[in-house]
C-alpha cells in the first residue's frame, strides 16, 4: 500500500501516517520501495521483523483473552454472547 492509502484506511491525515511509517522504519518493521508505475509514490510493506511482531502481538492478545474468558461464569458468558450479537447487528447497519 502507498502511504496515502494507509492514511485513508486508518482515517488519519497523510502527514501523520508519514511519521508513523518513519517510526516503523526505524524499528525495521516496514520498508518502502518504489511504486512500480508512479515515481512519486512508494509502496510500504512489512518486513520479516514486522510480520514476526504482528504474529507475536496477536498471539499474546489471544492468550490474554482466552484467560479472561475462562474466568467468566456461565451467566457472564451468556451475557457476553448476547452483547456480541447486539454489537454485530449494530455494525451491519453501517
Amino acid at each position: 500500500m502507498t502511504p496515502g492509502q494507509l492514511a485513508a484506511r486508518e482515517g488519519v491525515q497523510p502527514p501523520s501516517m508519514t511519521r508513523v511509517i518513519a517510526a516503523l522504519e526505524g524499528l525495521e518493521y516496514v520498508e518502502r520501495s518504489p511504486h512500480p508505475t508512479d515515481g512519486r509514490q512508494a509502496i510500504v510493506t512489512l518486513t520479516k521483523e514486522g510480520q514476526d511482531y504482528v504474529r507475536t502481538t496477536i498471539s499474546r492478545r489471544e492468550m490474554w483473552l482466552d484467560q479472561r474468558l475462562a474466568e467468566l461464569t456461565d451467566e457472564e458468558r451468556r451475557v457476553l454472547s448476547k452483547a456480541a450479537e447486539i454489537i454485530e447487528r449494530m455494525a451491519r447497519h453501517n
